[in-house]
């Protein structure tokens, strides 16, 4: 089921008791979270298109470029329990200001997810801003373009 969203784009529709499971998912995610290096936690929760929630969170290294994110890591959880395509993320930390995915796992989240998927960053006040995968990462590099060569 679809609908449309306060900003004029179609976005899938997540039942609110899912969409709660998926934050509490996340905030779960964040408790496990390993950052000793930048004390910035993350937790992450994807619904699988079979209706299954998966979890993530950050893990970092003293080698900071091999620090994976949350995000990255929930979907990764997905496909290594056989999911493959997702209907949505929420994306869970305690910063005032609410966080989006970086870019590298903007380009994860385009490879499961639908253009019209929901990706909402949750905080500890419970404030909440969402967002399509197509308005995270417009016009994307996607499988569909492998197709064409």
């Amino acid at each position: 089921m679809t609908t449309w969203s306060d900003k004029g784009f179609l976005m899938m529709k997540i039942e609110e008791n899912k969409l709660l499971t998926l934050v509490n998912a996340a905030k779960e995610g964040f408790e496990n979270a390993y950052a000793p290096y930048s004390n910035f936690h993350v937790g992450a929760a994807a619904l699988t298109a079979n209706g299954k929630v998966v979890k993530g969170c950050n893990v970092e290294n003293a080698s900071y470029g091999l620090t994976v994110c949350a995000e990255r890591n929930c979907l990764a959880q997905g496909v290594i329990s056989g999911e493959k395509s997702f209907s949505a993320i929420v994306i869970y930390t305690n910063q005032e200001k609410l966080t989006p995915p970086c870019g590298a796992c903007r380009q994860v989240i385009v490879e499961f997810l639908a253009p019209d998927a929901l990706v909402m960053a949750v905080n500890h006040n419970n404030d909440k801003k969402q967002w399509t995968v197509n308005e995270l990462l417009p016009d994307a590099f996607t499988p569909k373009d492998l197709l064409e060569i």
